[in-house]
């Protein structure tokens, strides 16, 4: 079936509001970044202020800046993963209050079937007015560590239902006409484990929506409210436009990928897929799901705001130019997700660790964008962050969470190697301090360092992943991990060798270390050990055709081993050192590429091709020369 683009060319079906006259550039330009700048200041208001080392160094958060309908105008420098999540949000406060909704109200809600995504993200909206009437909204969504259920951090893969993964909390006003609603606050004080985090939390994006309804009264002050409405339509048109140009020089054309989760750690062993259409005509796009799995028994299922997050992920990486988060860049998408799927979930489905589906939807995104420009999509990540919870209760029984996350390596690009210890694009966080780790936990981190052989081997290797080694110093606590790509490794593109896979290992004291599954909950006692190993990202690329001396560069700092070397990458070294043997390293990677067979260039790999080890140890003589 054809499809042509659908989205809205400006506001009631109109063109770009070309109905009033163009603002004056030099005006426009400084009243954008002025208002960029108050999502921006709300963000750092966050940091500034929160409690928890989730927000402080994960900076597992994001804020925003709406007009009065709702439409997004501004996201502050954080998550993509909550690009299209913000607007689904509001829309369920409007929705619900409508014309109800009055100064010095502020609503919050974190039901993934009312405008949420997971429990332990709670939005927080904050209505301004101006002169009496509703202006703008102001937004913060942070990852709260514990919202109850049944596992500290309410995180756990393995929950089926809803009902067991924390408080439910709908649409609802927690402050009426200025007023402190006290129950809803008290309420979830009594229902998690760490509640002056959590409190903490929740005050500080209190306070990034009071700064971000200062600083907007102020600019209604400077321009006059009828000002700011014309500039803002302005900002929404000038950035669809944008969009647009840049979706235009994609080609035309339909563009498919799968990949798979290991599974849900539920049923174990049964791959889930995700597949994903992309059908771009002129300067529109769509994203269709049709075809990827179910919603699952695991808490890996998705609602359709996250899944529009991932979407607009991929598409804005692939752009030439800049474009910004809002309203604008949305007009120009469509995203079709089949109700009761995991990529658009339904009750009574469990959604906690639906942060790994979403990772795992942008590798199929740059997968189907990487048939369509092969020049700008790197090979698979890491496969997205792992989550690593620990609770419990000291000997006071006062609850400690500790809530990391974890993502580190970028596959290997179309000009050059995947970044190394570095997070994934969807999620812009960062790791934990170890330091901070030790003085506020009862852990010690015992290794904190990047792994060798693990990223993909091609002409540009993938990024690098770390392992964590954590001793665990209380008596007893429960620990939670979702991590993924253990059986079904990051892909390689375009002869590019898959990464290799992650590992979890629990060390009992007085014992070695013990392998677990990539999901699991379990317990820890003192003196035990866990370690985690993220995934090595993907190649992209023919190895053989890497540089020797980018090679041997790779093997003085450790990121590659000499017999990896000779195997993967065909280079042969003089017995002396690690200068290269030309001739040899020629006649091996001839003989590799004969053991190979390949008919031409894969466009992926999920697997190394068989026979390398063998090829690489006995290789055939190159003219006039002993076997190396």
């Amino acid at each position: 079936m054809s499809w042509e683009p659908t989205g809205d060319l400006g506001h009631g079906g109109e063109c770009l509001s070309m109905q009033t006259m163009a603002p004056d550039p030099f005006e426009f330009e400084l009243f954008r970044n002025a208002l960029l700048s108050v999502a921006d200041e709300m963000a750092l208001t966050v940091h500034r202020t929160t409690y928890s080392s989730v927000l402080r160094d994960n900076l597992d958060y994001s804020t925003g800046f709406f007009d009065a309908q709702g439409r997004m105008i501004a996201q502050g420098f954080s998550l993509p993963a909550h690009l299209g999540s913000m607007p689904t949000a509001l829309a369920a406060v409007i929705q619900r209050f409508g014309d109800g909704i009055r100064p010095g109200d502020v609503f919050a809600l974190n039901d993934p079937f009312d405008g949420g995504m997971h429990l332990p993200d709670i939005f927080i909206f904050q209505p301004i007015f101006i002169d009496g009437a509703l202006a703008a909204f102001s937004g913060a969504i942070s990852h709260h560590t514990d919202v109850g259920g049944r596992v500290a951090g309410s995180n756990a893969p393995d929950s089926t239902e809803i009902y067991q993964e924390g408080v439910r909390i709908p649409p609802m006003r927690i402050y009426d006409g200025g007023r402190r609603n006290d129950t809803f606050f008290e309420l979830i004080r009594a229902n998690v484990r760490v509640p002056e985090k959590v409190a903490g939390d929740l005050r500080a994006q209190l306070a990034a929506c009071h700064v971000a309804e200062i600083a907007y009264t102020d600019l209604c002050r400077t321009y006059g409210a009828g000002k700011v409405r014309q500039l803002t339509d302005a900002m929404l048109d000038h950035s669809e436009r944008l969009a647009r140009a840049e979706i235009a020089k994609l080609p035309d054309g339909t563009f498919a990928f799968e990949d798979w989760i290991d599974d849900d750690g539920i049923e174990t062993g049964k791959p889930i897929l995700l597949k994903v259409v992309i059908d771009k005509r002129g300067d529109g796009i769509r994203f269709d799901w049709t075809g990827s799995s179910p919603q699952v028994k695991g808490a890996l299922n998705a609602t359709l705001s996250f899944t529009k997050s991932a979407c607009y992920c991929g598409l804005l990486s692939v752009m030439e130019n800049t474009v910004p988060n809002n309203e604008g860049i949305f007009r120009a998408v469509e995203v079709i997700a089949p109700p009761g799927s995991i990529v658009n979930c339904v009750p009574p489905a469990a959604t906690a660790a639906r942060g790994l589906t979403g990772f795992r939807m942008v590798d199929a995104v740059f997968g189907a964008f990487a048939r369509m420009v092969p020049d700008k999509v790197f090979a698979a990540s890491d496969g997205g962050n792992t989550n690593i919870s620990i609770g419990g209760y000291d000997s006071d029984r006062a609850p400690y969470i500790f809530c990391d996350f974890t993502c580190c390596a970028w596959g290997g690009r179309p000009w050059a190697d995947g970044l190394d210890g570095n997070s994934n694009i969807f999620a812009n966080m960062a790791g934990q301090s170890a330091e901070i780790t030790e003085a506020e936990q009862p852990l010690m981190v015992e290794a904190y360092e990047l792994l060798g052989d693990r990223g993909g081997a091609g002409t540009f290797r993938g990024g690098a992943p770390y392992r964590r080694t954590y001793r665990f110093l209380g008596d007893e606590a429960v620990i939670s991990i979702r991590s993924d790509r253990r059986d079904i490794r990051p892909y390689g593109l375009y002869g590019g060798y898959p990464g290799e896979p992650s590992m979890n290992y629990i060390a009992r004291a007085g014992a070695g270390p013990q392998l677990f599954p990539a999901k699991f909950h379990g317990h820890l006692r003192h003196g035990d050990i866990f370690i985690h190993e993220v995934a090595g990202a993907g190649g992209w690329g023919d190895p053989l055709d890497r540089d020797p001396a980018r090679v041997a560069k790779d093997v003085r700092n450790g990121f590659v081993s000499p017999p990896a070397a000779r195997e993967l990458y065909g280079v042969v070294f003089r017995p002396e050192g690690l200068a290269v043997d030309t001739i040899a390293t020629e006649a091996l990677r001839a003989r590799v590429r004969e053991t190979r067979g390949w008919q031409g260039v894969p466009f992926v790999l999920r697997e190394q091709p068989a026979g390398l080890r063998d090829a690489a140890l006995h290789p055939a003589a190159g003219p006039g020369r002993q076997n190396p």
